[in-house]
Protein backbone atom coordinates (compact mmCIF):
# COMPACT_ATOMS: atom_id res chain seq x y z
CA UNK A 1 0.00 0.00 0.00
CA UNK A 2 0.94 3.76 -0.96
CA UNK A 3 -0.22 7.26 0.20
CA UNK A 4 -0.16 9.48 -2.71
CA UNK A 5 -0.18 13.61 -2.60
CA UNK A 6 -0.24 15.43 -6.26
CA UNK A 7 -0.86 19.48 -6.21
CA UNK A 8 -0.11 22.16 -8.26
CA UNK A 9 2.29 24.67 -7.06
CA UNK A 10 0.44 28.40 -6.73
CA UNK A 11 1.37 30.33 -3.11
CA UNK A 12 4.02 27.74 -2.82
CA UNK A 13 5.87 29.10 -5.78
CA UNK A 14 9.22 30.26 -4.84
CA UNK A 15 9.80 27.81 -1.36
CA UNK A 16 11.92 25.19 -1.09
CA UNK A 17 10.89 21.78 -1.77
CA UNK A 18 11.05 19.94 1.46
CA UNK A 19 9.04 23.11 2.76
CA UNK A 20 6.14 23.05 0.81
CA UNK A 21 5.63 19.16 1.08
CA UNK A 22 6.29 19.48 4.57
CA UNK A 23 3.28 21.97 5.57
CA UNK A 24 1.14 19.51 3.41
CA UNK A 25 1.94 16.65 4.97
CA UNK A 26 1.33 17.29 8.80
CA UNK A 27 1.98 14.08 10.03
CA UNK A 28 5.08 13.69 8.70
CA UNK A 29 8.47 15.09 9.56
CA UNK A 30 10.70 17.59 7.66
CA UNK A 31 13.42 14.76 8.27
CA UNK A 32 11.12 12.18 6.61
CA UNK A 33 10.07 14.82 3.74
CA UNK A 34 13.46 15.50 3.13
CA UNK A 35 14.29 11.25 3.44
CA UNK A 36 11.65 10.58 0.60
CA UNK A 37 12.75 13.22 -1.80
CA UNK A 38 16.49 11.66 -1.69
CA UNK A 39 15.23 8.71 -1.92
CA UNK A 40 13.14 9.64 -5.67
CA UNK A 41 9.70 9.57 -4.23
CA UNK A 42 8.66 12.63 -5.50
CA UNK A 43 8.47 14.25 -9.28
CA UNK A 44 7.84 17.26 -10.52
CA UNK A 45 6.05 17.72 -14.09
CA UNK A 46 7.11 13.88 -13.88
CA UNK A 47 10.74 14.36 -13.81
CA UNK A 48 11.96 12.52 -10.26
CA UNK A 49 14.00 14.90 -8.15
CA UNK A 50 16.07 14.20 -5.32
CA UNK A 51 16.86 17.37 -3.87
CA UNK A 52 15.22 18.53 -1.01
CA UNK A 53 16.54 22.30 -1.91
CA UNK A 54 15.13 22.85 -5.29
CA UNK A 55 12.93 26.51 -5.51
CA UNK A 56 9.19 25.74 -6.96
CA UNK A 57 7.94 26.96 -9.48
CA UNK A 58 4.14 28.57 -10.23
CA UNK A 59 2.16 25.56 -12.18
CA UNK A 60 4.59 22.33 -11.55
CA UNK A 61 3.19 19.47 -10.71
CA UNK A 62 4.27 17.67 -7.82
CA UNK A 63 3.84 14.53 -6.77
CA UNK A 64 5.09 12.54 -3.86
CA UNK A 65 4.12 8.77 -3.90
CA UNK A 66 5.24 7.38 -0.19
CA UNK A 67 4.97 3.58 0.19
CA UNK A 68 3.42 2.69 3.95
CA UNK A 69 5.98 1.79 6.74
CA UNK A 70 6.56 -2.12 6.66
CA UNK A 71 7.15 -2.53 10.78
CA UNK A 72 9.35 -5.47 11.48
CA UNK A 73 7.71 -5.75 14.88
CA UNK A 74 5.36 -8.33 15.77
CA UNK A 75 2.34 -7.99 17.51
CA UNK A 76 1.71 -9.64 20.77
CA UNK A 77 -1.41 -11.00 22.84
CA UNK A 78 -0.71 -9.75 26.41
CA UNK A 79 -2.83 -7.57 28.94
CA UNK A 80 -2.52 -3.86 28.78
CA UNK A 81 -3.66 -1.55 31.39
CA UNK A 82 -5.31 1.14 29.28
CA UNK A 83 -6.69 3.88 31.29
CA UNK A 84 -7.61 6.41 28.26
CA UNK A 85 -7.81 6.12 24.52
CA UNK A 86 -9.35 8.19 21.95
CA UNK A 87 -8.63 8.51 17.72
CA UNK A 88 -5.35 10.17 18.53
CA UNK A 89 -3.38 8.62 21.79
CA UNK A 90 -3.90 6.51 24.65
CA UNK A 91 -2.61 6.83 28.17
CA UNK A 92 -1.40 3.37 30.04
CA UNK A 93 -0.16 1.81 32.98
CA UNK A 94 2.90 0.29 32.80
CA UNK A 95 3.52 -2.40 34.99
CA UNK A 96 7.35 -2.72 36.52
CA UNK A 97 9.32 -5.05 34.75
CA UNK A 98 8.53 -4.33 31.63
CA UNK A 99 10.70 -2.54 28.76
CA UNK A 100 9.18 0.45 26.47
CA UNK A 101 10.88 -0.54 23.85
CA UNK A 102 12.72 -3.09 21.92
CA UNK A 103 16.15 -2.87 22.13
CA UNK A 104 19.43 -5.13 21.64
CA UNK A 105 18.90 -6.88 25.19
CA UNK A 106 15.43 -6.79 24.84
CA UNK A 107 14.34 -7.29 21.22
CA UNK A 108 10.79 -8.60 22.19
CA UNK A 109 8.34 -8.83 24.92
CA UNK A 110 8.05 -5.09 25.41
CA UNK A 111 5.17 -2.85 25.84
CA UNK A 112 5.56 -1.47 22.15
CA UNK A 113 4.79 -5.70 21.04
CA UNK A 114 1.93 -5.25 22.97
CA UNK A 115 0.54 -1.95 22.11
CA UNK A 116 0.65 -3.34 17.74
CA UNK A 117 -1.86 -5.77 19.37
CA UNK A 118 -4.08 -3.53 21.00
CA UNK A 119 -3.42 -0.45 18.43
CA UNK A 120 -2.66 -1.85 15.11
CA UNK A 121 -2.52 1.24 13.24
CA UNK A 122 0.66 1.80 14.55
CA UNK A 123 2.03 0.07 11.79
CA UNK A 124 1.48 2.84 10.12
CA UNK A 125 4.54 4.83 11.26
CA UNK A 126 8.20 3.72 10.73
CA UNK A 127 10.73 2.40 13.23
CA UNK A 128 11.22 0.16 16.66
CA UNK A 129 9.50 2.75 19.02
CA UNK A 130 6.05 3.56 16.83
CA UNK A 131 3.86 5.85 18.82
CA UNK A 132 6.19 6.14 21.81
CA UNK A 133 7.38 9.90 22.99
CA UNK A 134 8.60 9.37 26.73
CA UNK A 135 9.64 6.32 28.55
CA UNK A 136 9.78 4.52 31.71
CA UNK A 137 12.86 2.68 33.04
CA UNK A 138 11.80 -1.14 32.56
CA UNK A 139 11.57 -1.89 36.48
CA UNK A 140 9.72 1.69 37.06
CA UNK A 141 5.85 1.49 37.05
CA UNK A 142 3.08 3.88 36.02
CA UNK A 143 2.31 6.25 33.26
CA UNK A 144 3.07 6.56 29.91
CA UNK A 145 1.52 8.63 26.91
CA UNK A 146 1.25 6.89 23.56
CA UNK A 147 0.07 8.77 20.21
CA UNK A 148 -1.56 6.66 17.64
CA UNK A 149 -0.01 8.51 14.71
CA UNK A 150 2.92 10.24 13.80
CA UNK A 151 0.68 14.04 13.50
CA UNK A 152 0.12 13.61 16.81
CA UNK A 153 3.75 12.46 17.94
CA UNK A 154 5.02 15.25 16.54
CA UNK A 155 2.65 17.42 18.24
CA UNK A 156 3.14 15.54 21.47
CA UNK A 157 7.01 15.20 20.95
CA UNK A 158 7.26 19.28 21.07
CA UNK A 159 4.87 19.57 24.34
CA UNK A 160 7.54 17.36 25.94
CA UNK A 161 10.80 19.21 24.42
CA UNK A 162 8.44 22.66 24.93
CA UNK A 163 8.47 21.12 29.10
CA UNK A 164 4.95 21.85 28.91
CA UNK A 165 3.55 18.20 30.00
CA UNK A 166 3.99 17.73 34.02
CA UNK A 167 5.07 14.09 35.28
CA UNK A 168 4.98 13.71 38.79
CA UNK A 169 6.82 10.38 40.67
CA UNK A 170 6.16 8.62 43.67
CA UNK A 171 9.51 7.48 45.16
CA UNK A 172 9.99 5.30 48.01
CA UNK A 173 13.34 6.18 49.46
CA UNK A 174 16.21 4.92 52.45
CA UNK A 175 16.03 7.29 55.00
CA UNK A 176 14.53 10.88 55.82
CA UNK A 177 14.40 13.17 53.44
CA UNK A 178 13.99 16.89 54.52
CA UNK A 179 10.41 17.62 53.70
CA UNK A 180 10.65 19.98 50.70
CA UNK A 181 13.93 20.59 48.29
CA UNK A 182 15.17 20.87 44.80
CA UNK A 183 18.32 19.08 42.87
CA UNK A 184 19.73 21.01 40.22
CA UNK A 185 22.81 18.52 39.63
CA UNK A 186 23.52 17.86 36.31
CA UNK A 187 23.33 14.31 34.68
CA UNK A 188 25.20 12.73 32.45
CA UNK A 189 27.03 9.75 31.78
CA UNK A 190 29.34 8.08 34.75
CA UNK A 191 32.71 8.31 33.89
CA UNK A 192 33.25 4.91 34.70
CA UNK A 193 30.74 2.42 34.20
CA UNK A 194 28.81 2.68 31.12
CA UNK A 195 25.18 1.81 32.07
CA UNK A 196 25.05 4.40 34.84
CA UNK A 197 24.49 7.78 34.84
CA UNK A 198 25.79 10.40 37.65
CA UNK A 199 26.19 13.72 38.48
CA UNK A 200 28.66 15.22 35.97
CA UNK A 201 29.93 18.76 35.71
CA UNK A 202 28.40 20.49 32.42
CA UNK A 203 31.62 21.11 31.79
CA UNK A 204 32.56 17.51 31.43
CA UNK A 205 29.23 16.58 29.30
CA UNK A 206 26.50 16.91 32.35
CA UNK A 207 23.32 18.20 31.10
CA UNK A 208 21.08 20.59 33.46
CA UNK A 209 18.64 18.19 35.20
CA UNK A 210 15.99 20.10 37.69
CA UNK A 211 13.88 17.50 40.46
CA UNK A 212 11.84 18.52 43.06
CA UNK A 213 10.30 16.23 46.04
CA UNK A 214 8.07 16.64 49.19
CA UNK A 215 8.06 14.17 51.51
CA UNK A 216 4.69 12.60 51.76
CA UNK A 217 5.18 9.93 54.63
CA UNK A 218 7.70 8.65 56.70
CA UNK A 219 7.84 4.34 58.07
CA UNK A 220 7.51 4.38 62.32
CA UNK A 221 11.18 3.11 62.16
CA UNK A 222 12.24 6.05 59.53
CA UNK A 223 14.22 3.90 57.92
CA UNK A 224 12.20 4.64 54.64
CA UNK A 225 10.02 7.47 53.49
CA UNK A 226 7.63 7.88 50.56
CA UNK A 227 8.39 11.33 48.22
CA UNK A 228 6.07 13.03 45.35
CA UNK A 229 8.94 14.00 43.07
CA UNK A 230 8.53 16.09 39.81
CA UNK A 231 10.77 16.40 37.23
CA UNK A 232 11.55 19.25 35.05
CA UNK A 233 13.91 17.94 32.96
CA UNK A 234 13.49 14.49 31.31
CA UNK A 235 17.53 13.29 31.90
CA UNK A 236 18.24 9.31 31.97
CA UNK A 237 17.63 7.97 35.28
CA UNK A 238 17.04 11.28 36.72
CA UNK A 239 15.20 10.74 39.63
CA UNK A 240 17.17 7.66 40.45
CA UNK A 241 20.69 9.69 39.86
CA UNK A 242 19.62 12.68 42.56
CA UNK A 243 18.34 11.18 45.18
CA UNK A 244 21.27 8.82 45.68
CA UNK A 245 23.49 11.62 45.38
CA UNK A 246 21.62 13.42 48.30
CA UNK A 247 22.19 10.38 49.70
CA UNK A 248 18.30 9.20 50.15
CA UNK A 249 18.72 6.15 47.34
CA UNK A 250 16.16 4.30 46.16
CA UNK A 251 14.75 1.19 47.81
CA UNK A 252 15.71 -1.86 45.73
CA UNK A 253 17.47 0.36 43.04
CA UNK A 254 19.98 -2.61 42.03
CA UNK A 255 21.96 0.08 40.03
CA UNK A 256 22.26 3.02 42.42
CA UNK A 257 21.76 1.72 46.08
CA UNK A 258 24.06 -0.06 48.32
CA UNK A 259 23.04 -3.53 48.58
CA UNK A 260 21.31 -3.33 52.01
CA UNK A 261 18.95 -0.33 50.60
CA UNK A 262 18.96 -2.96 47.00
CA UNK A 263 17.86 -5.98 48.83
CA UNK A 264 14.88 -3.85 50.75
CA UNK A 265 12.33 -4.44 47.53
CA UNK A 266 12.40 -6.32 44.34
CA UNK A 267 12.74 -3.72 42.22
CA UNK A 268 13.23 -0.16 42.10
CA UNK A 269 10.42 1.36 43.77
CA UNK A 270 9.57 4.41 41.98
CA UNK A 271 6.16 4.88 40.03
CA UNK A 272 5.25 7.46 37.50
CA UNK A 273 1.90 8.40 39.01
CA UNK A 274 -0.01 11.73 37.98
CA UNK A 275 0.67 13.54 33.97
CA UNK A 276 -0.26 16.47 32.96
CA UNK A 277 -0.54 17.74 29.49
CA UNK A 278 -2.70 19.45 26.59
CA UNK A 279 -4.74 17.49 24.52
CA UNK A 280 -2.30 18.16 21.29
CA UNK A 281 -5.48 18.31 19.12
CA UNK A 282 -8.33 19.56 21.20
CA UNK A 283 -6.50 21.79 23.32
CA UNK A 284 -8.21 20.66 26.52
CA UNK A 285 -6.23 19.83 29.81
CA UNK A 286 -5.71 16.69 30.72
CA UNK A 287 -4.49 15.13 33.86
CA UNK A 288 -4.36 11.21 34.81
CA UNK A 289 -3.14 9.28 37.83
CA UNK A 290 -2.16 5.57 38.31
CA UNK A 291 -3.12 3.46 40.79
CA UNK A 292 -0.94 3.21 44.07
CA UNK A 293 1.84 -0.05 42.93
CA UNK A 294 0.94 -3.25 45.38
CA UNK A 295 4.45 -4.01 45.81
CA UNK A 296 5.34 -0.79 47.02
CA UNK A 297 2.44 -0.62 49.44
CA UNK A 298 3.97 -3.81 51.00
CA UNK A 299 7.41 -2.97 51.02
CA UNK A 300 6.54 0.23 52.96
CA UNK A 301 4.11 -1.82 55.02
CA UNK A 302 6.85 -3.97 55.95
CA UNK A 303 8.95 -1.33 57.17
CA UNK A 304 5.91 -0.17 59.18
CA UNK A 305 5.52 -3.47 60.42
CA UNK A 306 9.04 -3.53 62.45
CA UNK A 307 9.05 -4.65 66.22
CA UNK A 308 6.65 -2.66 68.29
CA UNK A 309 9.14 -0.94 70.69
CA UNK A 310 7.20 -0.14 74.30
CA UNK A 311 8.46 1.27 77.32
CA UNK A 312 6.51 0.67 80.51
CA UNK A 313 6.90 3.62 83.22
CA UNK A 314 5.51 4.59 86.17
CA UNK A 315 6.06 5.53 89.93
CA UNK A 316 7.59 3.93 92.43
CA UNK A 317 5.28 1.23 93.72
CA UNK A 318 3.11 1.33 91.02
CA UNK A 319 4.02 -2.31 89.51
CA UNK A 320 5.74 -1.84 86.57
CA UNK A 321 7.94 -4.69 87.43
CA UNK A 322 4.65 -6.96 87.62
CA UNK A 323 3.79 -5.88 84.87
CA UNK A 324 6.87 -6.43 82.77
CA UNK A 325 6.83 -9.88 84.34
CA UNK A 326 3.28 -10.87 82.80
CA UNK A 327 4.33 -9.57 79.72
CA UNK A 328 7.50 -11.67 79.82
CA UNK A 329 4.77 -14.71 80.47
CA UNK A 330 2.70 -14.10 77.28
CA UNK A 331 6.20 -14.05 75.54
CA UNK A 332 7.76 -10.31 74.95
CA UNK A 333 10.79 -10.05 75.57
CA UNK A 334 11.82 -7.17 78.08
CA UNK A 335 14.74 -5.24 79.40
CA UNK A 336 14.42 -3.14 82.91
CA UNK A 337 16.61 -0.18 82.60
CA UNK A 338 17.31 -1.03 86.61
CA UNK A 339 18.90 -3.79 85.79
CA UNK A 340 21.15 -2.52 83.51
CA UNK A 341 22.42 0.30 86.38
CA UNK A 342 22.61 -2.23 88.48
CA UNK A 343 25.27 -3.74 86.02
CA UNK A 344 26.62 -0.38 85.63
CA UNK A 345 27.29 -0.23 89.24
CA UNK A 346 28.52 -3.85 89.77
CA UNK A 347 31.76 -4.12 90.36
CA UNK A 348 34.04 -3.59 87.16
CA UNK A 349 30.78 -1.86 85.62
CA UNK A 350 31.40 1.15 83.81
CA UNK A 351 30.09 3.76 85.98
CA UNK A 352 31.53 2.15 88.73
CA UNK A 353 35.53 2.53 87.04
CA UNK A 354 34.31 5.58 86.18
CA UNK A 355 33.53 6.82 89.53
CA UNK A 356 35.88 5.06 90.87
CA UNK A 357 38.51 7.47 88.66
CA UNK A 358 37.29 10.14 91.09
CA UNK A 359 35.44 9.59 94.11
CA UNK A 360 36.77 6.41 95.18
CA UNK A 361 35.55 6.91 98.85
CA UNK A 362 32.05 6.31 96.89
CA UNK A 363 32.46 2.84 96.07
CA UNK A 364 32.41 -0.60 98.02
CA UNK A 365 34.73 -2.65 99.04
CA UNK A 366 34.01 -4.97 96.67
CA UNK A 367 34.49 -2.05 93.67
CA UNK A 368 31.19 -1.28 93.28
CA UNK A 369 29.20 2.02 94.30
CA UNK A 370 28.05 2.08 97.54
CA UNK A 371 24.20 3.56 96.70
CA UNK A 372 24.27 3.94 100.52
CA UNK A 373 27.06 6.78 100.44
CA UNK A 374 26.51 7.52 96.48
CA UNK A 375 22.48 8.87 97.54
CA UNK A 376 23.83 11.45 100.05
CA UNK A 377 26.34 12.60 98.01
CA UNK A 378 24.70 13.41 95.22
CA UNK A 379 21.97 14.79 97.07
CA UNK A 380 24.49 17.46 98.61
CA UNK A 381 26.73 18.00 95.68
CA UNK A 382 24.45 19.17 92.41
CA UNK A 383 27.07 18.34 89.96
CA UNK A 384 28.07 15.11 90.91
CA UNK A 385 24.43 14.30 90.67
CA UNK A 386 24.11 15.86 86.95
CA UNK A 387 27.88 13.99 86.29
CA UNK A 388 26.30 10.52 87.53
CA UNK A 389 22.91 11.06 85.45
CA UNK A 390 24.33 12.04 82.34
CA UNK A 391 26.74 9.14 82.41
CA UNK A 392 24.16 6.47 83.57
CA UNK A 393 21.48 7.63 81.32
CA UNK A 394 22.86 7.77 77.86
CA UNK A 395 24.79 4.67 78.65
CA UNK A 396 21.47 2.99 79.59
CA UNK A 397 19.52 4.67 76.43
CA UNK A 398 22.42 2.99 74.46
CA UNK A 399 21.48 -0.54 76.23
CA UNK A 400 17.71 -0.47 75.65
CA UNK A 401 18.30 1.15 71.96
CA UNK A 402 20.84 -2.06 71.23
CA UNK A 403 18.04 -4.54 73.21
CA UNK A 404 15.09 -3.02 70.29
CA UNK A 405 17.53 -3.78 67.69
CA UNK A 406 18.20 -6.73 68.55
CA UNK A 407 14.82 -7.54 68.78
CA UNK A 408 13.93 -6.40 65.48
CA UNK A 409 16.60 -8.49 63.68
CA UNK A 410 14.74 -11.74 65.77
CA UNK A 411 11.44 -10.51 64.04
CA UNK A 412 10.18 -10.02 67.62
CA UNK A 413 5.97 -8.09 67.10
CA UNK A 414 6.78 -6.33 70.55
CA UNK A 415 9.43 -5.80 72.64
CA UNK A 416 9.76 -3.98 76.07
CA UNK A 417 11.85 -1.86 77.96
CA UNK A 418 10.84 -1.27 81.79
CA UNK A 419 12.06 2.55 82.35
CA UNK A 420 10.46 4.46 85.79
CA UNK A 421 12.51 8.00 84.31
CA UNK A 422 11.08 7.72 80.98
CA UNK A 423 9.66 11.18 80.70
CA UNK A 424 12.23 12.76 83.33
CA UNK A 425 15.20 11.68 81.18
CA UNK A 426 13.59 13.68 78.32
CA UNK A 427 13.68 10.72 76.48
CA UNK A 428 9.90 10.82 74.75
CA UNK A 429 11.49 13.33 72.52
CA UNK A 430 14.24 12.41 70.24
CA UNK A 431 16.01 9.33 72.42
CA UNK A 432 14.61 6.37 70.57
CA UNK A 433 13.95 6.48 66.87
CA UNK A 434 11.02 5.52 65.99
CA UNK A 435 9.45 6.77 69.32
CA UNK A 436 8.27 3.90 71.27
CA UNK A 437 4.83 3.60 72.51
CA UNK A 438 4.68 4.52 76.07
CA UNK A 439 2.21 2.91 78.58
CA UNK A 440 1.90 4.13 81.99
CA UNK A 441 1.17 1.80 85.06
CA UNK A 442 -0.77 3.07 87.71
CA UNK A 443 -2.40 2.65 91.57
CA UNK A 444 -3.35 4.79 94.63
CA UNK A 445 -0.76 6.60 96.14
CA UNK A 446 -1.17 5.31 99.35
CA UNK A 447 -0.73 1.64 98.04
CA UNK A 448 1.79 2.67 96.53
CA UNK A 449 3.83 3.77 99.63
CA UNK A 450 2.46 1.07 101.21
CA UNK A 451 3.98 -1.37 98.96
CA UNK A 452 7.78 -0.48 98.69
CA UNK A 453 7.58 0.26 102.35
CA UNK A 454 6.71 -3.14 103.19
CA UNK A 455 7.93 -5.00 99.87
CA UNK A 456 11.94 -2.61 99.95
CA UNK A 457 11.86 -1.55 102.88
CA UNK A 458 11.91 2.30 102.54
CA UNK A 459 11.08 4.63 105.05
CA UNK A 460 8.62 6.88 104.27
CA UNK A 461 11.05 10.04 103.83
CA UNK A 462 13.20 8.15 101.50
CA UNK A 463 9.63 7.24 99.59
CA UNK A 464 8.55 11.23 99.60
CA UNK A 465 12.61 12.12 98.20
CA UNK A 466 12.14 9.50 94.94
CA UNK A 467 8.87 10.27 94.36
CA UNK A 468 10.08 14.32 94.42
CA UNK A 469 12.49 13.46 91.75
CA UNK A 470 9.70 12.18 89.79
CA UNK A 471 6.49 13.63 87.68
CA UNK A 472 3.46 13.53 89.26
CA UNK A 473 1.64 10.34 88.33
CA UNK A 474 -1.05 12.00 86.62
CA UNK A 475 1.32 14.18 84.42
CA UNK A 476 2.59 10.53 83.01
CA UNK A 477 -0.42 9.13 82.49
CA UNK A 478 -1.66 12.60 80.46
CA UNK A 479 1.50 12.23 78.46
CA UNK A 480 1.72 8.67 77.50
CA UNK A 481 0.36 6.82 74.51
CA UNK A 482 -1.37 3.90 77.13
CA UNK A 483 -2.56 3.74 80.49
CA UNK A 484 -2.59 0.68 82.49
CA UNK A 485 -4.01 0.60 85.78
CA UNK A 486 -2.61 -1.75 87.95
CA UNK A 487 -5.43 -3.70 89.53
CA UNK A 488 -6.96 -7.77 89.93
CA UNK A 489 -4.99 -10.54 90.39
CA UNK A 490 -2.63 -12.47 88.49
CA UNK A 491 -4.30 -13.82 85.97
CA UNK A 492 -6.84 -10.90 85.26
CA UNK A 493 -3.62 -8.81 84.77
CA UNK A 494 -2.30 -11.49 81.80
CA UNK A 495 -5.74 -11.34 80.28
CA UNK A 496 -5.91 -7.57 80.36
CA UNK A 497 -2.55 -7.30 79.07
CA UNK A 498 -2.84 -10.03 76.12
CA UNK A 499 -5.69 -7.65 75.24
CA UNK A 500 -3.53 -4.85 74.96
CA UNK A 501 -1.11 -6.44 73.44
CA UNK A 502 -3.98 -7.52 70.55
CA UNK A 503 -4.48 -4.16 70.14
CA UNK A 504 -1.19 -2.79 69.98
CA UNK A 505 -0.47 -5.30 67.00
CA UNK A 506 -1.98 -5.54 63.79
CA UNK A 507 -1.26 -8.43 61.15
CA UNK A 508 0.57 -7.23 58.28
CA UNK A 509 -2.19 -7.86 55.98
CA UNK A 510 -3.94 -5.31 58.08
CA UNK A 511 -1.09 -2.51 58.17
CA UNK A 512 -1.06 -2.73 54.23
CA UNK A 513 -4.59 -2.10 54.04
CA UNK A 514 -4.85 1.07 56.20
CA UNK A 515 -1.32 1.88 54.76
CA UNK A 516 -3.01 2.10 51.58
CA UNK A 517 -5.87 4.25 52.70
CA UNK A 518 -3.69 6.67 54.46
CA UNK A 519 -1.48 6.85 51.14
CA UNK A 520 -4.75 7.36 49.20
CA UNK A 521 -6.00 10.36 51.31
CA UNK A 522 -2.76 12.34 51.24
CA UNK A 523 -2.42 11.99 47.41
CA UNK A 524 -6.17 12.94 47.20
CA UNK A 525 -5.40 15.68 49.28
CA UNK A 526 -2.15 17.12 47.37
CA UNK A 527 -2.41 20.61 45.67
CA UNK A 528 -0.55 20.44 43.07
CA UNK A 529 1.12 23.42 41.05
Amino acid sequence: MTEELSFHVDAEAGERLDRALHARLEGMSRAAVQKAITAGQCRIDGLPVVSAACKLRRGQLVELCLPQADSPLQAEAADLEVLFQDERLVVCNKPAGLTVHPCPSCPEGTLVHRLLHHFPQLRQMEGLRPGIVHRLDKDTSGLLLVALDEATRLRLAEAFAARTVSKSYLALVQGTPLLEGTCREPVGRHPTAKIKMAVVPESRGGRSAHTDWRVLWTAADRSCSLLLVRIHTGRTHQIRVHMTHLGYPLLGDALYAPPPVRARAPRQMLHAWRLECTHPWSGEPMRFTAPLPEDMLACAAAADACTRRLVVTGNPGCGKSTVCAALERLGVPVISADAVVHELYAPGGLVARWLGERRPDLLAEDGGIDRGALRPAMRQDPLLRQDVETQVHELVRRRILKFWEQAEARGETVAAAEIPLYFECGWQEKAFTPRPLSLCVSCPADLRRWRVMAGRGWSAEHFDEIEAWQWPEEKKIAHSDLAFANTGDAEQLDARLEALLREIVQDREEKCRLLRERWQRLLDGLRLP
